[in-house]
């Protein structure tokens, strides 16, 4: 035997210590089939196509049939100016209840000034974090008039309703900690909850009994407890008994989370929301939650409160430090709407007289309004998704344009139509829209 032949036999010895397994003379290891666990894996079509997706499919079944009826989809529909109580869809003019714009502040002149002297000032972006890249004193000035507004010591605004809720909630609660909320609540706060890993539970809405006797039964066994309603239901257009809420909070050593997304600019004397329409004071409950694009013609959210809970959202919440600070124009043009609401409150007049009169001529006609009050939010209950979307059709080709909330966003039995009444519409827009309704 050569010594290569030694060196070749003694190298093979050592790749075969290494691998664990005999090589060929050559020095490689021989071709054996890889384990199941590292061979590739066929991936089956539908997995890897969006239009495979069962969402997507899951979603093409009612438009199937929408089409196979002829219904319009209602949906998406491009308006071609500001949406108030009438709006102009097509080159046509309709009566609109289908926009948050509560107090007619969207397309004020005096808002939309404020937002173009902002563009003037700051541009059209804040351009980064306001924890990194600094603040512009217009979104400082909108804090401080929200905390002054509830009467409490400092406010935090976020540059989306939605991610206010779920960044709060997720920041604030953990897994060791209890968030119950009305079984109406919105879906921001159940993927606050998701995120928190927190237990969640309902109870039935506006129940306040119901509350207290779950929360006698288990609040012992979390940490912190976080109770969530909204000042003004969005879909059913009434409100919860706050002072019992404050009384439940206060004995079972709770948070009280209030959402007054749809409260602000339709509760109370002047508009405040909640805690004037109730006669309490802000500071009674925990964490006030609202939004800038409804009443205040903008766009965001904001959690009004304690400093400490601002300060700890500043620094710890996702939704804000990681995320652009909201736009300076926004900022102006919702400051300027807060502003109007306060020095106008016969805007705030108008709008009850207006829902009131509705959900009076509604219930006169047969309507079924669920349990709404009648401050700014009137469902026409239906029933069934097809007959929301067809009652939806038929107003339209009337000159009426009234969205239906159809199955999943409601259970199936309570879809409907949903009316957002204005201080714009008139007497005559709201008595010819029940006249045709009656008709059908």
């Amino acid at each position: 035997m050569t010594q290569s032949s030694l060196g070749l036999k003694a190298k093979q010895q050592l790749i075969e210590r290494f691998l664990g397994k005999k090589v060929g003379a050559s020095g490689t290891a021989p071709q054996t089939s890889a384990p199941r666990s590292l061979q590739r894996a066929k991936v089956p079509e539908a997995f890897t196509r969006f239009d495979r997706h069962p969402g997507y499919e899951k979603m093409l079944v009612p438009k199937a049939a929408a089409d196979r009826m002829g219904l319009r989809n209602p949906f998406f529909i491009a308006h071609d100016g500001i949406a108030g109580a009438v709006t102009r869809i097509n080159g046509r003019e309709y009566i609109n209840f289908s926009s948050y714009n509560y107090l007619g502040l969207n397309g004020h002149p005096a808002v939309s000034q404020a937002a173009r002297a902002a563009i003037d000032r700051y541009g059209t972006s804040a351009s980064a974090s306001r924890l990194v890249a600094g603040e512009r004193p217009i979104q400082r000035e909108l804090e401080e008039a929200l905390a002054n507004l509830y009467g409490v010591e400092d406010c935090i605004v976020f540059v989306s309703g939605h991610a206010t809720n779920v960044s709060t909630i997720a920041t604030l609660f953990g897994p060791k900690d209890l968030v119950i909320h009305d079984s109406l609540i919105h879906n921001s706060v159940l993927e606050g909850i998701k995120l928190a890993g927190s237990t969640r539970r309902s109870f039935p809405h506006n129940d306040t009994q119901a509350l207290d006797a779950i929360l006698a039964e288990i609040r012992h066994q979390f940490e912190r407890v976080l109770i969530v309603v909204e000042g003004h239901y969005s879909m059913d257009g009434d409100i919860p008994d706050l002072p019992a809420l404050i009384d439940i909070k206060r004995r079972h050593g709770c948070f009280l989370m209030v959402d007054e997304a749809h409260a602000l600019g339709v509760l109370g004397e002047t508009g405040r929301g909640s805690h004037e329409h109730h006669g309490i004071a802000g500071r009674d409950v925990d964490i006030w939650m609202g939004t800038l694009s409804k009443t205040l013609a903008g766009c965001g959210g904001y959690i009004a409160g304690s400093r400490a809970l601002v300060e700890l959202l500043k620094y710890a919440a996702p939704g804000f430090v990681y995320s652009v600070g909201i736009a300076p124009p926004l900022a102006a043009a919702s400051l300027a709407a807060l502003q109007i609401m306060l020095r106008e409150p016969e805007r705030v007049a108008r709008l009850r007289e207006n829902a009131a009169r509705f959900l009076m001529l509604a219930k006169e006609s047969g309507i079924d309004v669920g349990t709404s009050q009648g401050y700014a939010i009137v469902p026409a209950i239906t029933g069934s998704s097809l007959k929301a979307a067809k009652l939806s059709n038929a107003l339209f080709e009337r000159g009426i344009n009234v969205q239906p909330i159809i199955h999943p966003a409601v259970e199936e039995k309570a879809a409907r139509l949903r009316f957002f009444l204005s201080c714009l519409h008139n007497e005559q827009q709201i008595e010819q829209t029940l006249k045709t309704m009656e008709r059908m």
